[in-house]
């Protein structure tokens, strides 16, 4: 049996396709189904320790990307699309996997051309709660389609069969919080409260602005762990250590370029409060149950980003501040608001752990096996 996975350019494509490609290992030796073997078809590798520790081969693709403004690559970048979907077919052909699961975004679209021209079955994943374009063509003739947000459901054709709720794959290494020793690795003080600033790998410079203007009055009453994003992090302890300089708890501020699983686990094991964008980090603080802020990318950057906020905070756990209201003070509010009140704190918490679906991998992935099992006979 041959498994190929596509999708890619960022983290919220990317690690949902490691939790599906662990919950297939898990559920293949459950159901005492031969270890299927496992590709990975994009323009790069993205995590190449991740792919090497899930015995999953990669296999190379151009990809051009469709940007919403006007770019002048967006018109070079329709020959790197074509030439990568000519890859893809050559490529897959030679693998011919029996199922192929797309993860949406520009970098799966050659290899799902690929597989609608060798009538090989595709299983896709819609993390937003509206599909991007690649998905929404993808919708019309994938086997199976999987979501993130029932309301996602109404954007696809109307076909209940073929369409299911998973909500979104969790990697099995982060859904745990750990708290036990969690103070001490990450150097935090016992009776304070810790906000945790999640701007993802890339970093979300907005985001980061917004701490640095608020960090003097927050750092009265609160820690911060703050993920800058590695491309940010020399900037903010610069300007952190300027703004910091007379500051009584400049020790409060903990900035970080990216955290690892590890340390990722420990703060949100002590973390009171989340801020956050809209992507699919939402998922993981549902299943860790903490109270978050989501500051989604603007509408005219990201739709999904906005969509996927209010959807997300429609179910009382979380709130929604938009990108051009945000202010330090009103941030500042949302985070006493929050953290000052036991009831709103027990019911946001009670209230994302409802949202979240900690079997979502396990359920795409026996889709994906009866499929691929159908088209070996």
């Amino acid at each position: 049996m041959k498994i190929l996975f596509t999708g890619g350019g960022t983290g919220g494509h990317f690690y949902p396709i490691i939790a599906v490609a662990e919950a297939i290992r898990e559920r293949a030796k459950e159901r005492r189904i031969l270890p299927p073997k496992l590709y990975y078809m994009a323009p790069s590798k993205y995590n190449p320790r991740a792919l090497f520790d899930n015995d999953i081969d990669f296999v190379a693709i151009p990809a051009g990307k469709m940007r919403r403004y006007f770019s002048v690559l967006n018109i070079t970048d329709v020959f790197k699309t074509a030439i990568g979907t000519l890859t893809a077919i050559i490529r897959m052909f030679s693998i011919y996997p029996d199922v192929v699961f797309g993860k949406g975004g520009y970098a799966s679209f050659p290899a799902l051309v690929a597989a609608k021209l060798l009538r090989i079955p595709v299983v896709i994943h819609e993390s937003d709660s509206r599909p991007g374009k690649v998905n929404s063509w993808a919708g019309k003739f994938a086997q199976k389609i999987a979501l993130s947000y029932s309301d996602a459901a109404k954007y696809f054709p109307k076909h209940p069969d073929r369409i299911a709720f998973t909500g979104n794959p969790i990697r099995s290494e982060i859904v745990q919080p750990l708290s036990n020793g969690a103070y001490e690795f990450l150097k935090l003080e016992q009776n304070t409260p810790v906000v945790l600033v999640l701007g993802g790998s890339q970093g979300a410079q907005a985001i980061n602005d917004i701490i640095m203007e608020a960090l003097p009055e927050l750092l009265n009453k609160y820690q911060i762990i703050h993920q800058t994003g590695k491309k940010n992090i020399v900037e903010a302890k610069e300007t952190a250590s300027v703004i910091l300089k007379e500051h009584a708890y400049a020790y409060r501020y903990h900035p970080m370029d990216y955290l690892n699983d590890l340390t990722l686990r420990m703060s949100t094991g002590v973390a009171n409060v989340i801020v956050t964008r809209a992507g699919s980090t939402i998922f993981e603080i549902a299943a860790w149950g903490i109270p978050s802020i989501i500051i989604p990318l603007p509408h005219s950057v990201s739709h999904d980003q906005t969509d996927n906020a209010f959807a997300y905070a429609r179910t009382g756990a979380a709130s929604v501040i938009e990108e051009n209201n945000l202010s330090s003070h009103i941030l500042i509010e949302e985070i006493d608001r929050i953290c000052s009140s036991a009831v709103l704190t027990a019911t946001m918490k009670e209230k994302a752990k409802a949202f979240a679906r900690l079997d979502s991998a396990k359920l795409i992935a026996d889709g994906i096996l009866d499929i691929a099992l159908q088209h070996e006979k």
